[in-house]
């Protein structure tokens, strides 16, 4: 017996077991009794199962009041569909272990799966993956980010996390495992976006100028005329270019070695620095998105910097003789394998040096490109397409303004407003 039974719409405002025996409710009808366990327990017919058997959800809680409104908002969430589905109840951790490992990477490229593992398995499985899934709570959350940065961790590192999160509790949601994104009420992690200088146009041609005494010269024009990220223009093949009608195709991007250990005994380093280390993944793979795989025309003075690069290139290959990797890279190192991406952040640290410019990241000779774009008025649509753009919202982020065009404004504004003062003062004065 499971002890006596009451209808939630005529119980009584105590929480005392009713005096007489209350007949069996209807079929599919919520129910609310008092346990010999001397707890309330609550029962909600929510849909069917799998197996074509009723899906009858339980609740239990100390006082009828509380069961009561548990109930509720159980037979509410039947009604808005939004019931979370019957079985093993998720942990934070056993939900991101199978979302980063069977969901995201049927999603996304792999270099985004090497940050979304930073944040599920450095940050987020240690600091929330004890918690239930559909218990999680805002501040939960919210107190995870603020004892990251207590601890040091920069704001743009949580606000990754948040990011990471926030997909993967989206698809947890999507699947019926929680009724809403616990997220959506957490106000991400602030990030004050650092102000990004592009190079000037005089800039630009001591960087060309010092690149030209160096090999692989192309490789910086291509880099600050037509803003391709590191991966893509790493990841160029021969196969991609066509010189006679100048035209370039951005296909794949170079990707980042992952290692593992090879050794047949613990060799007490990391798996990067193991003797026997072997690689993990692919040389490439895909651009990032749709919009990232693109058709670029080729302005004529790369079409010639291209042209003279391959000859070089033929020379460098008939001198290694049997030493030369045919593999197609348009960029590569002197017998023709791949350039490794810290070599190429090396090479580009010394033409700053060797151009006698401030110390800048890679990624700025992008923004360098799509400013000068944006500046000459290149249609927004067009932009888009040339750098890779997904959103219109990409454009406002790299649309920098140079000094000199800076200093045109100023001169422009003290003509309009000052210079006409000027003039009116004049007038009145005759």
């Amino acid at each position: 017996m499971r002890g006596t039974a009451v209808a939630d719409d005529d119980e009584p405002n105590n929480d005392k077991p009713a005096q007489k025996k209350r007949t069996r409710q209807p079929n599919g009808r919520s129910s609310i009794y008092l346990g010999k366990d001397g707890k309330w327990h609550g029962r909600v017919t929510v849909g069917v199962r799998d197996d074509g058997k009723p899906d009858r959800r339980h609740v239990e809680r100390k006082t009828r009041a509380e069961v009561t409104e548990a109930v509720k908002k159980l037979e509410n969430l039947r009604d808005t569909r939004k019931v979370p589905k019957a079985g093993v109840r998720w942990t934070v951790e056993t939900w991101l272990t199978h979302w980063i490992e069977n969901i995201a990477p049927k999603r996304v490229n792999e270099n985004t799966m090497v940050g979304y593992g930073v944040a599920v398995r450095k940050h987020l499985i240690p600091g929330l993956g004890a918690h239930r899934l559909d218990r999680l709570e805002p501040e939960h959350v919210e107190r995870l980010y603020a004892t990251m940065q207590s601890n040091g961790a920069k704001p743009a590192t949580a606000h990754q996390v948040h990011r990471t999160f926030r997909t993967a509790l989206n698809a947890a949601v999507r699947r019926g495992h929680l009724v809403e994104n616990p997220l959506s009420k957490v106000t991400a992690p602030r990030v004050d976006e650092e102000e990004i200088e592009p190079f000037s146009v005089a800039d630009v041609r001591r960087l060309l100028e010092a690149a030209n005494k160096r090999r692989n010269a192309a490789r910086w024009a291509v880099a600050l005329a037509l803003g391709l990220r590191q991966g893509e223009a790493l990841g160029l093949k021969w196969v991609d270019v066509d010189l006679d009608n100048g035209i370039l195709w951005i296909r794949r991007s170079r990707l980042r070695p992952r290692y593992a250990h090879g050794c047949e005994s613990p060799c007490g380093k990391k798996a990067g620095y193991c003797p026997d280390r072997r690689r993990t993944n692919g040389k490439t793979a895909s651009t990032k998105s749709r919009a990232g795989r693109r058709r670029v025309g080729l302005p004529p003075q790369v079409v010639q910097l291209l042209r003279v690069h391959r000859a070089k290139q033929n020379a460098e290959r008939e001198a290694a003789g049997e030493r030369w990797t045919d593999e197609g890279w348009v960029f590569s190192t002197p017998n023709g394998s791949d350039i490794s991406h810290r070599h190429d952040w090396s090479e580009w640290k010394t033409l700053l040096h060797d151009a006698g410019l401030r110390d800048a990241r890679l990624h700025d000779a992008r923004h360098t490109a799509a400013t000068v774009l944006l500046i000459l008025g290149v249609p927004e649509r067009a932009v888009m397409n040339l750098m890779g753009w997904s959103t219109t919202a990409m454009a406002a982020r790299y649309q920098h303004m140079v000094d000199s065009v800076r200093s045109d404004i100023a001169f422009q504004l003290d003509a309009l407003i000052w210079v006409n003062e000027r003039e009116c003062d004049e007038r009145e004065g005759e």
